[in-house]
């Protein structure tokens, strides 16, 4: 099931919903739609609408404010596209660049996407100690940033120009 943006009244990201309840929202009028997905139509007995890709509320929705987003393992290998951070091939799991059993913790500064083969052969060092230098810095995405990665590559690059966020 793919999931939709829903935008505050303001067109800040708030969170993403699956595909019915953005279409329950908007047949309620608690949304419009501010982008479709190009050949999926949601129909019923007496509906047929284009499938919402991005809907805003029709109401403001007080948030309160997050300075940062949460860690997780999906949200890593997200942040990173899936791509291994030691030779680019496609990751699977999460590496620490500062090992935990070396005091490295679980943030989004110190965890790298990597494939299973590169995070065996770096084991337990340091890249450096390693010889296996990052083909990119890790970064901390805002709150914003890293709602907007979760709809996933495609989706991300076919959101609107007002829409779209730096994540390098």
């Amino acid at each position: 099931m793919r999931d939709t943006l829903v935008l505050n009244a303001s067109f800040e990201p708030l969170s993403t919903v699956t595909l019915n309840r953005a279409v329950v929202l908007v047949l309620q009028d608690k949304a419009v739609v501010e982008q479709s997905h190009p050949e999926l139509r949601m129909r019923g007995a007496a509906v047929d609408i284009p499938a919402p890709r991005v809907i805003r509320l029709c109401r403001y929705v007080r948030v309160p404010f997050r300075r940062q987003a949460p860690w997780s393992r999906r949200g890593v290998l997200v942040r990173d596209r899936h791509r291994c951070a030691y030779c680019g091939r496609r990751a699977t799991t999460v590496d620490h660049v500062v090992p935990r059993s070396r005091g490295g913790r679980d943030t989004w500064l110190n965890t790298v996407a990597s494939c299973a083969e590169d995070n065996h052969r770096k084991a337990d060092r340091t890249p450096e100690q390693a010889g296996m230098p990052l083909l990119r810095k890790p970064f901390e995405p805002t709150p914003a940033d890293a709602m907007l990665l979760t709809l996933g590559a495609e989706e991300f690059a076919a959101l609107p120009d007002w829409l779209a966020v730096d994540a390098a």
